[in-house]
C-alpha cells in the first residue's frame, strides 16, 4: 500500500474469467448446489436468462482484489455489498469480472483507508455500495 493516497485515487483493477468449470468448483467448495448456478434448463425455467454465478463468489473476489491491494488479508477490518445484477456464465465460454478500487475516504485518526468498489462483468454493473475499510501498514 503506498503511503500518499489521495480520496478517488485509482488503486487497482483486477480482471477475473468465470466459467461453468468455475461454478462447479465453487459449488463443491462452499456446498451450494442450488441448479440455478449449474443447470441451464432450471435456471431458465425459474426466470433467468441462462445460468448465474453464485452471488458469494462475485463478493468474494472483489474482496480477494481488495486483500491483494492491501498485502494482508487481515487488514481489511470491513466488507459490505449490494448485489445489483446477476452475472450470467454461458456454456460453452466465459465472462470475465472486473473490479477496480479506488479511495473513498481516508480517516487518519483510525488509519484506515475506505475502498469503493466498482464490479463489472458483460458491460453492466453488479455490485452495488460495494466498500472495503482497510488497516493502512
Amino acid at each position: 500500500m503506498t503511503a500518499e493516497l489521495t480520496v478517488g485515487q485509482e488503486l487497482f483493477t483486477r480482471t477475473y474469467t468465470l466459467d461453468r468449470a468455475l461454478l462447479v468448483r465453487y459449488a463443491g467448495a462452499s456446498g451450494d448446489f442450488n441448479p440455478i448456478h449449474w443447470n441451464e434448463r432450471f435456471a431458465r425455467e425459474v426466470g433467468l436468462d441462462g445460468v448465474i454465478a453464485h452471488g458469494m463468489l462475485t463478493m468474494g473476489l472483489a474482496a480477494s482484489a481488495v486483500a491483494d491491494w492491501a498485502g494482508d488479508p487481515g487488514a481489511v477490518v470491513d466488507y459490505g455489498t449490494r448485489f445489483t445484477r446477476p452475472i450470467l456464465v454461458p456454456d460453452p465460454g466465459e465472462v470475465e469480472l472486473e473490479v477496480t478500487g479506488r479511495v473513498g475516504a481516508l480517516d487518519a485518526e483510525a488509519g484506515t483507508v475506505r475502498v469503493d468498489l466498482t464490479a463489472r462483468a458483460a458491460g453492466v454493473t453488479v455490485l452495488a455500495k460495494a466498500q472495503a475499510v482497510v488497516r493502512r501498514h
